[in-house]
This record gives C-alpha cells, structure tokens and sequence, in this order.
C-alpha cells in the first residue's frame, strides 16, 4: 500500500502500484498506476511530458513556444502540439472571461517571473488590501487564431505567451489516455491532478503542515492555485507571486491564500481554481459552486464550497 505526497498532499491507496517522479514543466511530476500494463503506461506518460517540457516550456531557449514568442510574422507555422497547447490556452480565457490569460508573459517578466522556479522558499503574502482581479479590456487572446488546416498559429507580431498554467491541465489531460487499461491511476503535474477510479485527495494548507480539506475524485481532476507557494520578494521588497491581475499587469492579492477546483478534465480544474482565487472570497464560491472545492482565506481558515447537487 502506498501513499502519495506532493502539493497538494495526495493520498491515495493502489495494490502495487508503479510509482515514478521527476521534475518537468517546472515542478514535481508523479505518476502511478496499477494493473495490466502499469508500468508501459507510466513509460510513455513520463516520455510525453517530458517532451511536452522540452517543446514547449518557455524557459528553454530552443523550444518551439519560444521560437513561437521570438517570431516577428504575423502567421507562423506550429506543430500539432503547440497549436493544440495555445487551443488549450485560449479555451482557458474564454472560459474564464479573460481572468486566465496567456498573453501575459512580458507583464510576468516585468513582476520578475523571469526563470523557472525550483523549490524556492515561501513568501508570504502581504496584509491587505485587497481587490478582485478584471479581465485585461485589450482582451488580446482574442486576437489568436490556430488554424489546424493551414498548421499555423496567427497573433499580432509582438504577442508572446505563457502557457504556464494552462500547459500542466492540458499535458495531463493528454497522457491520460496511456491508462485506459489500468485499474488504477494517477497524474500529478505539481499539484493539478488527474485520476482514474475513486481517489482521496488531501489537500495542503499554505500555512500549516496538515491538510486544509480531504477531497473525493471519481474519474475526474482536482487543481489547487496558490500565491504562496509559487512566489518572491522583489528588489524593493515588495512580495509577488505568478498569479497576475490581467487588468493590471501586477501579482493579484485577492484575500485568497489558495483555491482548489474539482472538474472533469485537469485542465478545466485549472481554470475554474485560478478563476477562484483571482476573484477573491465574495466571488470565489460560484466559481466553485457547480463541481466543488475548497477556498483558504488570507488568515487562513479554510471554507469548503459544496458541489451543486
């Protein structure tokens, strides 16, 4: 019997499972699985996320996202991956109404969000005040067309994405296909989760070294977004995290320490837990009403927010 523990916490019981973690997309990665072909189906996950880091991450000069971000053309060809991948991010902003945006990379550089972050230490957040994130009015990401036929992604020249966020949900909804025929699995892309058969989830506090809430997932994803974890103090002083406020360009305190969705697919989790947290604790429970979640406030307390039956 084995139990799992990343950020958030994870526990969950398989029969002899393949158990295997490694650093990609600029966080701990776990996969495990048990049942006929566990061990082939963990392979070939671990080698498509890797591939996916190594394609598309936008911290590695060589990759095609980068290559993509440099592009002075207006129209660029793309391959599969990458059009599927900025498909992905997109889908995230109209879902959110443009609270999740990818075309925030220059705004993240200037916050200092300029390298991939290891383990860093936690930073904590500041006292106040607080304020809902908006929607960038430019809306840019309306302004991306991927067009699979012609293989191209068309932006205004200029336009660079992140991909960040949404990159972890898409990867782990893709290799979730590897296990179709296993009893039992799970993808931890460092923290977005997605599983197959019934699992708990323990949730991390951000604060405190026992879990803020224990989740049940049935052959869906869990996601958790924090500005604690993922976070630095800046040559002033000042505290930032890798959350923005798109109407603003800057870290976004919304008097949420962390937001955790439940959905169907990784990356739906992603968004609607972004969505959450960048609204803050008035609005955050409708973001969570219709699948569920949990919500840490600024002192810490911890609110569940009940499914919708």
């Amino acid at each position: 019997m084995t139990a799992i523990a990343t950020t958030p916490r994870i526990a969950v019981r398989l029969h002899e499972p393949v158990d295997v973690s490694f650093r990609a997309l600029g966080t701990d990665v776990r996969l495990i699985a048990a049942g006929r072909g566990a061990g082939a189906a963990v392979a070939r996950a671990r080698a498509e996320i890797l591939s996916y880091h190594e394609r598309l991450s936008r911290f590695l000069p060589g990759s095609e996202l980068s290559a993509l971000n440099a592009d002075t053309r207006s129209v660029v060809p793309a391959s599969a991956l990458l059009r599927d991948a900025v498909r992905a991010g997109i889908w995230a902003a109209r879902r959110s109404g443009g609270l999740v945006d990818p075309c925030l990379l220059d705004a993240l550089e200037a916050a200092g969000y300029e390298r991939s972050f290891e383990r860093g230490a936690a930073v904590a957040p500041p006292s106040g005040p607080w304020r809902s994130a908006r929607a960038d009015p430019a809306r840019r990401w309306l302004h991306i067309a991927v067009d699979d036929a012609a293989g191209t992604i068309a932006r205004p020249p200029g336009l660079r994405l992140d991909l960040g966020g949404s990159g972890k949900g898409h990867v782990a909804d893709l290799v979730a296909r590897h296990f179709a025929a296993t009893r039992g699995w799970v993808v931890d892309c460092g923290g977005d989760i997605r599983a197959g058969g019934t699992r708990e989830i323990q949730i991390a506090h951000p604060l405190l070294p026992y879990p803020a809430a224990t989740l049940t997932v049935h052959d869906g994803a869990v996601a958790t977004s924090s500005v604690v974890a993922r976070a630095w103090t800046r040559s002033d002083g000042g505290r930032a995290h890798h959350l923005l406020d798109p109407a603003t360009g800057e870290p976004a305190w919304s008097g949420l320490l962390s937001a955790t969705a439940l959905a169907p697919t990784t990356l739906h989790a992603e968004t609607l837990a972004k969505v959450a947290l960048l609204r803050g604790p008035a609005r955050a429970r409708d973001a969570l009403a219709r699948h569920g979640g949990v919500i840490v406030h600024d002192g810490g307390a911890v609110e569940r927010i009940a499914a919708r039956s």
